[in-house]
């Protein structure tokens, strides 16, 4: 819905509630209360980096970048990759902007900007400002969308603003209306589906944190022929409930997927912490080379030792190495650690 400056009526996105929307609702916030009883249980920290990697990963390949997760995980991590360099500044950039969201104001359309800047730094010249051009997209050559004249840009997100911040909608209505909007109005030159699902993520995690993290875009990728078509199904019809309805599946599918991921990494604690148990009874209170330790443990297979059982017992800091400065040294040895 478009308002232009000399129109005095309230804004309000074209949407009505349907019994789909209310059931989803109901079905994602109990698995976000599930979620959050169990999140602490795994190792959170690590999930949460992959899951921010496989959300910048999907994000840029909706928008035809062709980086895998390894390639993204191997540039945000600083290392050389053979890439096109243009996608390679995609995904730094896109890591930027992430590592932004948390001082981020949901309801400030000058964080947006604030956002767009850091999302397209080094690949628009205008990133950081809205278009002073007319923009339409495309299906080969014909034109899906053609988005409101650049005059009114600034006073439909200024209309939009002022909408988020008074509605009473549920947060996962309002954030997936805004993402909506957001698409017809493409205030930008470039990166609007970046930005849309961005700030959707954005708004979500202000009503509960653990949606920052969830990689929704991996799903919104897997049906990226629906996504659009939804899209322009809203921009052509009377409401933009479809597109409600296709994020908030989009939403539920995503934390299906992550309560199971989460589920996994407890069973792999609670082995680990099995496994970490048995060594540390057969270590006892002697200082013993991991030869020592694998053959008092009654253990043939060395590699599956070093992963499964030595590894976990050094990363949870409840053993020691003798020559810590030498960790390959043949005459290395371990020990319990002695709690200061």
């Amino acid at each position: 819905m478009i308002i232009v400056p000399d129109q005095k009526q309230e804004y309000s996105p074209p949407f009505t509630p349907t019994s789909k929307v209310i059931n989803l609702i109901s079905e994602i916030s109990a698995l976000v209360r599930h979620i959050v009883i169990i999140e602490d249980l795994s190792d959170i920290l690590h999930l949460r980096r992959e899951n921010r990697i496989k959300t910048i990963q999907s994000s840029l390949a909706i928008e035809n970048n062709t980086l895998t997760v390894a390639q993204v995980t191997a540039v945000l991590n600083g290392k050389v990759v053979l890439a096109p360099p243009n996608e390679i500044r995609e995904v730094i950039s896109a890591g930027r902007a992430y590592d932004l969201m948390s001082s981020l104001d949901p309801y400030s359309m000058e964080d947006l900007l604030r956002a767009h800047a850091a999302m397209l730094e080094g690949l628009k010249e205008d990133a950081g400002y809205f278009r002073i051009g007319q923009v339409g997209v495309f299906a080969g050559d014909q034109v899906i969308h053609m988005a409101p004249p650049a005059q009114f840009v600034r006073s439909n997100m200024e209309n939009l603003f002022s909408w988020l911040k008074a509605t009473d909608d549920h947060p996962l209505i309002s954030s997936s209306l805004f993402h909506y909007e957001l698409e017809f109005i493409h205030p930008f030159s470039d990166g609007n589906g970046r930005m849309g699902r961005y700030w959707q993520t954005l708004i979500l995690s202000h009503w509960q944190n653990v949606l920052a993290w969830l990689p929704v875009e991996t799903v919104i990728k897997a049906r990226q022929n629906g996504y659009y078509q939804v899209l322009h199904e809203c921009q052509t019809g009377p409401t933009c409930t479809p597109f409600v309805e296709f994020m908030l599946s989009a939403i539920l599918d995503a934390l299906k997927g992550q309560y199971g991921t989460i589920q996994d990494r407890i069973q792999d604690n609670i082995q680990d912490n099995q496994r970490v148990g048995k060594l540390l009874a057969a270590l006892g209170e002697r200082t013993l080379s991991a030869s020592e330790l694998q053959q008092r443990l009654g253990m043939k297979n060395r590699v599956n030792f070093l992963k499964n059982w030595l590894q976990p017992a050094l990363a949870l800091g409840v053993i020691e190495q003798t020559l810590p400065d030498k960790p390959s040294s043949k005459n290395q040895k371990y020990r319990k650690k002695t709690r200061s």
